[in-house]
């Protein structure tokens, strides 16, 4: 294929790039087309198997290179817990007994809840969630 083809090619992939954002992956094989025509166009590669594998080679090494310079730059650590209801605070609605269970609204839910150490907890009490234990909350008054 001609140089200005592969030139050609590279521009038309940045720009639909620019207009279907796909996380650099269209931009990854025109960055491959642009290196493959200049390479071309300087007569460092005739041969058309040549072209492809060059195209083929370049396109994934930018690709690999952008996936990990945006993975770099979104954080790159582990994503928070949204649900986590730890430290949350819930509102005993039912009591609950020493050693037993009793209801516990947490975020307009009810939920079976224990008192840490066993301890009771009277209704209405306001009280910290300490842990999650399937759907009991482990208790602990305010």
């Amino acid at each position: 294929m001609a140089w200005w083809m592969w030139m050609v090619l590279g521009l038309a992939l940045a720009i639909a790039e620019a207009q279907i954002p796909t996380n650099f992956f269209l931009l990854a094989f025109g960055v491959g087309g642009l290196v493959v025509g200049a390479l071309t166009g300087f007569g460092l590669i005739a041969a058309p198997w040549l072209e492809w594998l060059a195209f083929s080679l370049v396109s994934v090494a930018a690709l690999v290179l952008f996936q990990r310079t945006l993975s770099r730059a979104g954080g790159g650590g582990p994503a928070p817990a949204v649900d986590d209801l730890r430290r949350e605070t819930a509102t005993v609605i039912e009591d609950v007994p020493a050693n037993g269970v009793g209801r516990a609204e947490l975020r307009g839910t009810t939920w079976s809840a224990r008192g840490v150490d066993g301890a009771a907890i009277a209704r209405g009490t306001r009280c910290r969630v300490h842990r999650i234990d399937g759907l009991t909350l482990w208790l602990q008054p305010e």
